[in-house]
C-alpha cells in the first residue's frame, strides 16, 4: 500500500489499482504506463511540481502526451511566475520518489491544478505512489481528494 491508496481507501473513494512491470530504462514513466496498460496517453496523467516566485510548491496534473504550460499554471495559481521545482524539494514535500509522485496522499497538502482536459473523461489514471503502480479514478474523485481545481495548464 502507498499513502495515495490509503487515502482513497479511507475516504471510500471509488478507484481501481493497475500495476505493470516497470522498466528502469524507460525514458518517460507516464508513456511507459500508458503503453504497458494499453491506454490512450490522453487518459494517463503525470504529476509535476512547480515552484512560484515566492517558493510555494504547486502540483500540476497533466496528460503524459503533453507538457506543462508554466505560464498557464502561474495564471491559474494567481502568481507572477513558476518554474519546475527542484527534484529534491519535490520528493521531500510529497514523500514520493520521482517517477512515482502521486497527486494523492502527499506529506504536505499543496495547491493542486488538474488540466481541464480531464473533465471530459469518465476515468483517468495517475500514479498510485510508486513506479509501476497506477490508480484509475474519476476526475471528480481526484479533484475532491486533492482539493484540486481544473484549469487549462497543458501545452499540446
Amino acid at each position: 500500500m502507498t499513502p495515495a491508496l490509503d487515502l482513497l481507501k479511507k475516504a471510500r473513494a471509488e478507484h481501481r489499482v493497475h500495476s505493470y512491470e516497470h522498466d528502469p530504462k524507460a525514458l518517460s514513466y507516464g508513456l511507459e504506463a500508458a503503453e504497458k496498460l494499453g491506454l490512450e496517453p490522453a487518459r494517463v496523467f503525470k504529476t509535476l511540481l512547480a515552484a512560484s516566485e515566492k517558493g510555494e510548491l504547486l502540483v500540476a496534473v497533466v496528460p503524459v502526451a503533453g507538457t506543462l504550460d508554466l505560464k498557464a499554471l502561474a495564471h491559474a495559481a494567481g502568481v507572477k511566475k513558476v518554474e519546475m521545482a527542484d527534484p529534491a524539494a519535490a520528493q521531500r514535500s510529497t514523500g514520493y520518489l520521482l517517477g512515482g509522485i502521486s497527486p494523492l496522499g502527499q506529506k504536505k497538502r499543496l495547491r493542486t491544478f488538474i488540466d481541464s482536459s480531464a473533465e471530459a473523461l469518465a476515468t483517468l489514471y495517475v500514479s498510485a505512489g510508486r513506479r509501476g503502480l497506477e490508480v484509475e479514478l474519476s476526475p471528480a474523485v481526484l479533484a475532491g481528494q486533492t482539493s484540486g481545481c481544473f484549469a487549462p495548464i497543458r501545452r499540446v
